[in-house]
């Protein structure tokens, strides 16, 4: 007996068209790969992501594909050897030596097919495998069922017939492309005895002194023992021997004064490695590994004392968490090209971004673990969806059966990640089942009846995945869909809520945020242009394109929303003076006002996080971090990883310590009768949120600044000092916003800014408020803008770590880019499009500068360029 080996099949790959007879086989572009990858590799297909290519590739998905390789039987080939196939992409049939050893229908589903009888012992084994079209298949399924109702938003509703990516059938923000091929690694495993499965159950006290680990192995093969240790940083933590008894091992082990994991801000993220060794005899015949993290995770949903419902908040090793972040969908219409380091640059700029939560969207995929290994470093707590969106799923026997299997496998691939700290049954599914009037009755518990019913889907989110989670992860909060309260689905009070009635729904102004809240927001979203390089990259000539303008057909294309022109320009046209001319002054202004909206949500929803027992808002996820394909789309930073001016905006809100400020214009009646004694005053209302852990005693300054007078006058009718309790909002006070003259409008021209510093003067919140809309203010043209380096060491010497900027008047959206070239690629601004205020220094930082590089430095701001 001998220690188990595992071979990678990723080398003498070739593929082929199979009903083109002129097909011949050519060499794959990479492994694991597919099909468009690689005719984009052979120059066969153009790119989709230029241009409107994507509708010259859509025969793609419509055709069968045949990929093949050989491979030699390793000469230590004594025991089991079995095929492993990480991941098929999506109806495949797999022969080897000329016999059919599987057929697959789930692009999720991981498959194992013993071949110990099929291998050639003294020539090349033969491994072929064809891809039919998925999209055919699923419309014959439609056909199949008629009496179920196939309906969805976004994509053809044959998508919900087939286990495949959903978003590969085009979204709302995607193009569709309809992929095919061995996405993930398949390999050779040659073993007399292997551990099955490695799974374990954390405990930590609710004191936080003690924590142990339940683990499990699972044993095919004889074996005698299994040898459970846990390690940190190379030291031995604990261990034990376990006899294996009718196929299964387990203990408990306990850690003594374990590190506990948290989310980044709250504190480290020590990362533990349990292993398991089988033996028999003494040989060690298999090793599996797991890291892992000691940490309480809970959703706490708990009766408000102010106000109605109930909270629904995280709580990490005792702290309620307040979870700011974003949702994330694929970063690639073709996975197998997103590299480990990709997957690390993504989330570290959550990270950078002050993002505590990420929410892998229901309509992408089971994210590659190199995604879930970043979070469990950097700290990032990760809310899980089921791969369900936006539809009516059937529940027919065999679909049921294929969902079960591929939950149960997925959730044992995930459920070691301490980041993860939810699963959701799927995405929007409870709510098309309410706008499309299904059958739902909340007080129907009898799950026999949902398949009886308009929206069967609901056994699969209330019964089939309710059960893989409390038999395989009791530990971890399973929430039946995303949004979801239990009655309906746009409840403010109870679970989660996706906040789209600005942009969708009945399209309200953004500024409607103040009271668009929710216990939990896990979508909500504005829209704005990718960066003016991402635009060029994707316009066929680039630069010189004649589609290089705006709203001209190439940049509508590589926007996919439903009603995107009108949209767009109202929630423009409310706001902004803008211009359409140069693209670049376009691109600047719809990134502002999407930076606008996006201040406006988590600014006021954090508002609402108040002292425990009054969690009125326990978390803000905007739609959406990333995206698939260059093009225009709700994203906080575009498919190249260039953030938007709203990913700046989004960070500066996340900081520990926050100041709010909002205007509020109210008519006072002078006298009953006559309208035109009438006045009309602007107050301000003032808050701060500590997201941290400590109390804070501040000084608060605040000025008004003029944009008619230039007059800047200091606000004294407000506390000077305050204390600020840890982990909440504290409101602080309402003022009058100074004039002149009651009469005029001058506090419609005015501009506030408040401070908080600590004992020491070192400034740790600011806030700058603008009168309403922007469209209305009179911008004063800045005389000089004064921009200089600044670094660590004397001037000349290292590099430039920073930024100073100064006016002489004030600012709106000051954005900072280096000219449009390979140069401005290297260059990360920690901050932009701030906002300056006359008379203050405002300290950026900056990475990829050297000394001199001023003169390189782009400006945009509000009302330059005529606008």
């Amino acid at each position: 007996m001998s220690l188990r080996r595992v071979y990678p099949i990723d080398e003498g790959w070739f593929f082929r068209q199979v009903d083109d007879p002129w097909s011949n086989f050519l060499p794959v572009a990479q492994f694991p790969t597919n099909v468009h990858l690689d005719l984009l590799h052979h120059r066969l297909i153009p790119d989709p992501n230029i241009g409107k290519n994507e509708i010259a590739v859509q025969w793609v998905g419509e055709k069968s594909w045949e990929y093949r390789t050989t491979f030699l039987t390793p000469r230590e080939s004594t025991g089991k050897a079995v095929l492993a196939f990480d991941g098929l992409d999506t109806y495949a049939t797999v022969r080897l030596n000329g016999t059919k050893i599987l057929k697959t229908e789930d692009m999720f589903l991981p498959e194992r097919v013993d071949v110990t009888d099929f291998l050639s012992a003294d020539k090349p084994n033969i491994l072929e495998i064809t891809f039919d079209s998925t999209y055919l298949i699923g419309k014959k399924l439609v056909e199949k069922y008629p009496d179920h109702y196939w309906g969805c938003w976004n994509g053809d509703p044959s998508r919900l017939a087939v286990r495949k990516a959903q978003y590969h059938y085009g979204w709302d923000w995607g193009p569709a492309l309809l992929t095919c091929g061995p996405w993930r690694p398949i390999s050779l495993e040659v073993y007399s005895a292997r551990i099955s499965d490695l799974s374990f159950t954390t405990d930590v006290c609710k004191s936080l002194k003690t924590a142990e680990i339940v683990v499990r192995a699972e044993v095919e093969g004889n074996a005698e023992d299994v040898v459970f240790d846990i390690s940190y940083n190379g030291r031995k933590a604990a261990q034990e021997v376990v006899a294996v008894d009718n196929g299964v091992a387990i203990t408990t082990l306990r850690a003594q004064r374990a590190k506990l994991w948290y989310p980044h801000t709250y504190g480290e993220q020590p990362l533990y490695i349990l292993t398991a060794t089988l033996l028999h005899r003494k040989a060690t015949l298999d090793v599996c590994q797991k890291r892992f993290g000691f940490r309480r995770a809970e959703v706490v949903q708990r009766k408000l004392e102010d106000a109605t419902g109930t909270s629904f908040y995280f709580e990490v090793n005792n702290i309620p968490i307040f979870c700011g972040g974003s949702n994330w969908i694929p970063a690639d219409n073709f996975i197998p090209r997103i590299t480990a380091k990709k997957y690390h640059d993504w989330v570290k700029m959550a990270v950078e971004g002050n993002q505590i939560m990420l929410r892998v969207w229901g309509g992408g995929i089971y994210e590659e673990q190199a995604f879930y290994d970043a979070c469990d470093e950097m700290g990032v707590l990760v809310w899980q969806d089921f791969l369900f969106a936006c539809g009516n799923y059937p529940a027919h026997e065999d679909f049921l059966d294929l969902v079960k299997r591929e939950a149960t496998a997925n959730v044992k691939l995930l459920r070691h990640h301490p980041s993860i700290v939810l699963f959701a049954g799927n995405n929007e599914d409870y709510q098309y089942c309410e706008t499309e009037n299904l059958d739902y009755d909340p007080y129907d518990h009898d799950p026999e009846s949902w398949l009886r019913s308009t929206f069967p889907a609901r056994y699969i989110y209330e019964k089939v995945l309710a059960d893989v989670t409390s038999s395989l992860i009791p530990n971890i909060y399973y929430h039946f869909g995303s949004p979801y309260g239990g009655k309906i689905t746009a409840d403010p009070t109870v679970g989660d809520i996706h906040q789209w009635n600005v942009w969708h729904g009945s399209q309200k102004p953004y500024q409607d945020f103040v009271s668009l809240t929710g216990r939990f927001i896990t979508e909500f979203g504005m829209e704005g242009l990718p960066s003016i390089a991402t635009v060029d990259s994707f316009l066929p000539q680039g630069k010189e394109d004649l589609d290089r303008y705006a709203l001209s057909s190439t940049l509508d294309f590589h926007n996919k929303a439903d009603g995107h022109t009108r949209r767009l320009a109202m929630y423009m046209d409310e706001n902004i003076r803008y211009t359409f001319d140069p693209l670049e002054q376009y691109v600047y202004y719809t990134q502002l006002m999407q930076a606008e909206c996006i201040t406006t949500a988590y600014r006021s929803s954090k508002r609402k996080w108040k002292r425990p027992g009054s969690e009125e808002c326990a978390g803000i996820l905007v739609w959406q971090l990333n995206d698939c394909w260059p093009g225009t789309s709700w994203a906080m930073v575009d498919y190249y990883l260039r953030p938007k001016l709203a990913y700046h905006a989004l960070k500066r809100e996340l900081q520990p310590i926050t100041i709010g400020l909002q205007r509020i214009v109210e008519t006072k009646p002078g006298d009953k009768d006559i309208r035109s004694h009438n006045r009309t005053g602007c107050k301000i209302e003032m808050w701060a949120v500590n997201l941290s852990l400590e109390t804070h005693d501040l000084q608060v300054t605040i000025h008004s600044h003029s944009l008619t007078t230039k007059n800047r006058a200091t606000i004294t009718d407000h506390p000077k000092r305050l204390q600020l309790p840890p982990n909440c909002s504290t409101e602080i006070t309402t003022f009058e916003i100074p004039v002149l003259s009651e009469d005029s409008e001058e506090a419609n021209q005015t501009v506030l800014a408040a401070y908080l510093c600590d004992q020491s003067g070192k400034q740790l919140a600011r806030a700058v408020n603008w009168p309403e809309p922007l469209k209305w203010v009179h911008f004063p043209k800045p005389e000089k803008v004064e921009i200089r380096l600044v670094g660590d060491l004397a001037q000349g010497e290292g590099e430039p770590c920073a930024i100073t900027l100064s006016a002489d008047v004030c600012i709106k959206g000051l954005q900072l880019e280096v000219g449009h070239n390979e140069e401005g690629e290297r260059v990360v601004f920690e901050d932009n499009g701030v906002d300056v205020v006359a008379g203050d220094d405002l300290r950026l930082g900056v990475r990829g500068l050297k000394w001199g590089d001023e003169e390189k430095l782009v400006l945009k701001y509000m009302g330059m360029g005529g606008c």
